[in-house]
């Protein structure tokens, strides 16, 4: 997944996101975290998230909101969009992640995470009155993201985990699953 020529790369790393317009791309790889992009057809202005849990758990001044939470991180963005003078009622959503990293673990809290996750991206669209039109969640792995802002175009790639990684994970946990 190269750079796209002339356009501005922008990769974000767990707990950020990115508002643009159409000069930019927006990159990041995903575990169980989940990244939403909303892009506004008319306008070619967009935005990404990288979110690692749906939510924080308390209630914390909109001074103090922190991409790491999907709630807080999809009021980011719709902020950012609205000074960008779009509307995040008329903006597309694609929702992307919450893979299983661990698929050979025995325990099921990554599996939980990314699902949560997942599951949380949706309903907070929905709340929000927001079309999610694009969806590539759960499986196994990690999944590579780039969002195109000058045409709403994501690309997704999937890597399942190597027969060897699954092996060290399940050799750390004391034991092998057979």
């Amino acid at each position: 997944m190269a750079r796209l020529k002339d356009l501005m790369d922008i990769f974000l790393q767990p707990g950020e996101l990115f508002v643009a317009d159409a000069g930019f791309q927006i990159r990041t790889i995903l575990g169980s975290c989940v990244s939403i992009t909303l892009w506004h057809a008319q306008a070619r202005v967009g935005g990404m998230s990288h979110f690692l849990l749906p939510m924080r758990g308390s209630v914390v001044p909109a001074n103090l909101l922190d991409g790491r939470y999907g709630d807080e991180a999809l009021q980011l963005m719709i902020k950012d969009l609205k000074g960008a003078g779009v509307s995040h009622k008329q903006c597309q959503a694609k929702i992307f992640g919450g893979g299983n990293m661990f698929p050979g673990s025995s325990s099921s809290a990554g599996i939980k995470v990314g699902q949560r996750n997942g599951e949380a991206a949706r309903a907070m669209l929905q709340s929000h009155g927001i079309e999610v039109v694009s969806e590539s969640l759960y499986g196994e792995g990690h999944r590579q993201i780039i969002f195109n802002v000058s045409n709403g175009d994501v690309w997704s790639r999937q890597v399942r985990p190597s027969t060897l990684e699954v092996a060290a994970e399940q050799a750390a946990q004391g034991g092998t699953r057979k």
